[in-house]
Formats: C-alpha cells, sequence, structure tokens
C-alpha cells in the first residue's frame, strides 16, 4: 500500500467554497487560503471576489479546462520546490464537475499529499431539500449532443437511485425533453440559485417542469426520481415482441426487458431463441 505522510511535506489542498452566499465558508478554509504560497482558481475574476471580501491576499493565477493538460506539471513543479498551494473551483468543491482530476493524479504520481478542506456542495444541498428518495446517484452534467445525451439516459433508465444532474439555463430545455422521452414523465425537482438572493425551488412532473422552464437562469441542479418497478401483467417474450413493434431489433429488445425485469440479458437471449425455434 502507498501511504502519504503530512508531516513535513508540501501539500495541495481543495477547498470547497461558496455556492452563492459568501459566508457559506469554514474558518479553516480562509486561513489555509491565507496560508499556502498560491491559489490556482478557474476563472481569477470569479475568485477574487471572495477573496477582496475576506482580505486574503494570496496570489491567484488560473486553472482551467483549456489549461489543465500543461499547467498540472507546472503546479507539480511549483509544490516540490516546496509550496504549500490550493486549489478552488468558482463555486463548491473542485473536481466536482470541475477542473482538478488532472492535478491531482499528478500530484499523486509525484508522491506529493492531497487533501480536502470540505465546503459547499450544490447538489447535496439540493437533495436535502428534494423530497426524493435515498439512495441518489450524483451523474454530473449530460452530454450536449441529443444522441449521446439520450445514450446516456438510456443507461440510467432503470437506475433505482434519484438521479442528480447539473445543467445550464440554455440546455435545460432540451435536457427536459431528452428525459421525458427516454425516462418518462417522472416527479423531478429543481433548485436554482441555491444560496443566493432568487433561490428557488420546483417540484413537479417532467412534462410540467418543461412548461415552467422556458425564461428560468442561473444555476441549476435537476433531480429526477429513480425507476419505479411496476408490476409486469405480459410475459417476458411478450414484452420483446411488444419491443419488437415499437421498431427495436431483436438484440436491442432483448436488452430492454432484461433490464426492465432484471434478469441476465444472455439467459433472455436463449430463452428467447429457444422460444422462437418451436
Amino acid at each position: 500500500m502507498n501511504k502519504k505522510s503530512f508531516t513535513n511535506s508540501p501539500i495541495l489542498y481543495l477547498v470547497g467554497t461558496p455556492i452563492g452566499n459568501l459566508e457559506d465558508i469554514s474558518l479553516r478554509a480562509l486561513r489555509i487560503l491565507k496560508e499556502v504560497s498560491k491559489i490556482y482558481c478557474e476563472d481569477t475574476r470569479t475568485s477574487s471576489v471572495l477573496l477582496r471580501h475576506y482580505d486574503i491576499s494570496t496570489p491567484l493565477e488560473s486553472y482551467h479546462n483549456f489549461n489543465e493538460e500543461t499547467k498540472a506539471k507546472a503546479i507539480v513543479d511549483y509544490i516540490k520546490d516546496g509550496h504549500n498551494v490550493a486549489l478552488i473551483s468558482d463555486a463548491g468543491n473542485p473536481i466536482i464537475s470541475d477542473p482538478g482530476f488532472k492535478l491531482v493524479e499528478e500530484c499523486l504520481t509525484n508522491d506529493i499529499a492531497v487533501t480536502t478542506i470540505p465546503g459547499p456542495s450544490a447538489f447535496t444541498s439540493a437533495f436535502m431539500t428534494s423530497n426524493m428518495p435515498f439512495p441518489f446517484l450524483f451523474y454530473g452534467f449530460l452530454k450536449p449532443k441529443q444522441t449521446e445525451r439520450e445514450k446516456e439516459l438510456q443507461e440510467l433508465k432503470y437506475q433505482k437511485a434519484s438521479l442528480i444532474f447539473y445543467e445550464a439555463p440554455h440546455r435545460l430545455k432540451d435536457t427536459l425533453e431528452s428525459i421525458l422521452k427516454v425516462l418518462g414523465d417522472r416527479d423531478c425537482y429543481l433548485a436554482r440559485e441555491l444560496t443566493k438572493k432568487f433561490e428557488e425551488h420546483y417540484y413537479l412532473k417532467v412534462s410540467s417542469l418543461l412548461k415552467e422552464c422556458t425564461n428560468l437562469k442561473g444555476e441549476m441542479v435537476l433531480i429526477i426520481k429513480g425507476y419505479q418497478e411496476e408490476k409486469i401483467t405480459a410475459d417476458k417474450f411478450s414484452l420483446i415482441e411488444e419491443q419488437i413493434k415499437l421498431g427495436l431489433k431483436a438484440n436491442a429488445a432483448i436488452k430492454e426487458v432484461a433490464a426492465m425485469l432484471n434478469i441476465d440479458k444472455k439467459e433472455l437471449y436463449k430463452d428467447y431463441i429457444a422460444y422462437k425455434s418451436k
């Protein structure tokens, strides 16, 4: 086992920051941000607002999706020179649907200690008020292209856990249309602008939310109720035939019914071949 000690060695701190209200930050986070040699962030303009608010003068440098590959190695070299550094995102916790994975990977590869200073999280905050059943599955952002997005949703279709997504305002309508098409008209919850002045919560069906979402703006968390097993009245072979009538090829229909009934796909395929050969 590769164990890393935090004694007398430089450290990368992953620091959680407010998701909206600037008061939502820990005393420890503020102390670490003041003590480290440098703070890396997604957008220096956004993060400088927080630092100015708490009179933190630590140097700030950008680290985002577009420079992550090259910047990670430079940061590792800087830490190796004996500097403690902090990584923050625009809001919430680094790496959670934000940059940082590559930097952590490089640090661990180079035997550099990595630790976290926990902070607010949009998806856990949303789940607390959603009244959705536990457990949950946090997925982050779905793909922007419709075909890729609907393929992802198809893979989640029979997931019983509540599904948590992040979504941008300009893509919300398209995402809800895909969810309605693939997952059906399920119970859903939308949290908008959490901890901010215009915070809103919606508890609706997907179809109803589609009618409400045309002019919504701000940061959003979308939670969809997980798959609820329905009482199956038809036999498995009839279900396969129904899926084929809907346009699926035999293999796809078998895969769909296997997921629906929570049975082994290969066994169902064998049974269906035997059934058709009679």
